[in-house]
């Protein structure tokens, strides 16, 4: 999702389809949209199909991957969401951005 810079949703934008166990993500095609949109900021998301909304070892790389190109490019991102059926995992709660 990306927002401006009085925190309004400018676009909701699908950039991965994963497999059952991975998804390939990079900034690059992450940040595409809310560059070509202008965002100041985003959040970005992803369910975990096994029920469990803990962050893996994977989703936190990725998630400090990002954060760091945001950074560089002035596109904060302020929140990662790991979703399930039942529960979620905000990483900026976590403190992992």
């Amino acid at each position: 999702m990306s927002f401006d810079v009085r925190n309004k949703l400018i676009s909701i934008d699908e950039v991965s389809s994963g497999t059952l166990t991975a998804s390939l993500v990079h900034p690059r095609e992450t940040f595409e949209s809310a560059i070509r949109n202008h965002a100041a900021q985003i959040i970005v998301g992803h369910n975990h199909p096994s029920h469990d909304a803990e962050p893996s070892e994977d989703d936190i790389k990725i998630t400090k991957r990002l954060y760091d190109a945001g950074k560089i490019m002035g596109i904060e991102l302020i929140d990662h969401i790991i979703v399930t059926k039942t529960e979620y995992t905000s990483l900026k709660n976590k403190g992992i951005i």
